[in-house]
């Protein structure tokens, strides 16, 4: 894939149409209005039947697992010399489970992303935690009952979901650090701990919690489980959105857990024997092909203004786009766009390849993609001068947004690390 179908672009262009009616004059409020942007999702996703597409893949997910689960029933007395026969069953469990996507579904799922981050990137992050982070770990994770129960609501945006990982004293240490806890008290659990910069957090109805089963053992030996937890429990506080620097349309919050007890029905799987890492990596990889996707929105928008204002803004007696030093910022922008965008295609054909990202390819994905949408951003402030640091003009705005791309999903930081520990293994 080299460039946009013909399918591609009437997508782009009927997004682009609704992006331009119904977000853009509602910019201003997103930004500066502290106001939720859910009712805005859920018109897109009624707009183009994106609930109902989900309803119905849903159902046939559904339908796929509960076959797999009777035919590896079926086979469960099978001896070792006649386990090559489950490889069918096999096969049709890693179609249920989402890793066997085929066909170019996935480029048809990011062009959204793409044109929503042309305005207000917010809503991606704020739609991609519901219906990506927490809606995918329960189906990755959860039982049936579970996906049906808190899962199609999530993937259908009727419900709002937040994925809660991140501690006060974690960062990029989600893992080794976290003082989140579980207890064992009977047949249920205690849930005790505090989470921050949950996107979501202070609206959502339904919260995937990860934490760590305290048995008394050292918190590095500890399991990590994780529960689904629903708005107004006894003993779980969502606080207020909280102030920040960019992602204005992305509510972000705390966390609170003091004695939550839930029953085993809430623990995802329903068994603490599951490692939880692996499960975690492919959230990773996943959130990661995404960024590529909001940093080519950012950037394609911030290039348009730039060219645009170049063409218009006369200093010395001439468009500033004729003089060199411009021309050479509006080229790197090309460059860097060029170069997101061939990533994106290349995450699209292995896709529909049925061919999954790694997790260190995913991370080159971001790392480059992250770092080139902050230096385009910052470069399109720096060509509209004065203007470009004024609230008024949207490259002020971009800039802010673009920043957190180089921190959420991993910073910068843990990307390099990823990818040097798989070259160098």
């Amino acid at each position: 894939m080299y460039e946009w179908s013909e399918e591609h672009t009437m997508i782009r262009e009927a997004v682009r149409d609704f992006v331009e009616k119904e977000v853009r004059p509602q910019r201003e409020e997103l930004e500066f209005g502290d106001t939720p942007p859910y009712d805005v999702i859920r018109k897109l996703y009624k707009t183009f039947g994106m609930d109902e597409m989900a309803r119905a893949s849903f159902a046939k997910r559904i339908a796929s697992e509960q076959r797999a689960s009777e035919a590896a029933t079926a086979h469960s007395n099978a001896s070792e010399r006649d386990r090559s026969d489950e490889k069918p069953v096999a096969a049709e469990a890693a179609k249920a489970s989402g890793r066997d996507q085929g066909g170019g579904g996935a480029g048809f799922m990011l062009l959204p992303i793409i044109e929503l981050c042309r305005c207000s990137p917010g809503l991606v992050t704020a739609m991609g935690v519901s219906t990506g982070l927490a809606a995918s770990t329960i189906m990755s994770r959860g039982t049936v009952a579970q996906k049906e129960r808190w899962a199609l609501d999530l993937l259908t945006f009727d419900k709002v979901g937040a994925w809660a990982i991140t501690e006060a004293d974690s960062g990029s240490d989600a893992f080794g650090r976290m003082a989140a806890t579980a207890k064992r008290d009977g047949d249920e659990y205690l849930l005790n701990g505090s989470k921050t910069f949950i996107t979501n957090g202070p609206y959502a109805d339904t919260t995937v919690f990860i934490c760590k089963l305290d048995e008394g053992n050292p918190p590095a030996e500890r399991k990590i489980l994780s529960f689904v937890l629903e708005k107004g429990m006894p003993g779980f506080e969502q606080t207020k959105p909280m102030r920040k620097m960019g992602m204005h349309s992305s509510p972000t919050g705390m966390l609170f857990l003091t004695d939550v007890r839930v029953g085993k029905d809430r623990l995802l799987g329903e068994t603490e024997d599951v490692p939880y890492r692996e499960g975690a990596k492919e959230a990773f990889s996943i959130e990661r092909v995404g960024v590529a996707a909001m940093s080519l929105g950012i950037i394609e928008r911030c290039l348009e203004l730039s060219l645009e204002y170049a063409k218009t803004c006369v200093r010395f007696g001439k468009p500033i786009g004729e003089h060199q030093l411009i021309q050479e910022k509006l080229a790197k922008m090309e460059m860097h766009r060029l170069n997101v965008e061939n990533m994106v295609f290349r995450s699209i054909e292995k896709s529909s390849a049925g061919a999954a990202m790694t997790l260190s390819e995913a991370s080159v994905m971001k790392l480059y993609s992250a770092r080139a949408a902050m230096e385009v951003a910052l470069e399109a402030v720096q060509l509209h001068g004065g203007n470009g640091y004024m609230a008024e003009f949207e490259v002020e705005q971009l800039a802010r947004d673009a920043k957190v791309l180089q921190i959420y999903a991993g910073t910068d930081e843990i990307q390099i690390s990823q990818i040097a520990r798989n070259l160098l293994a």
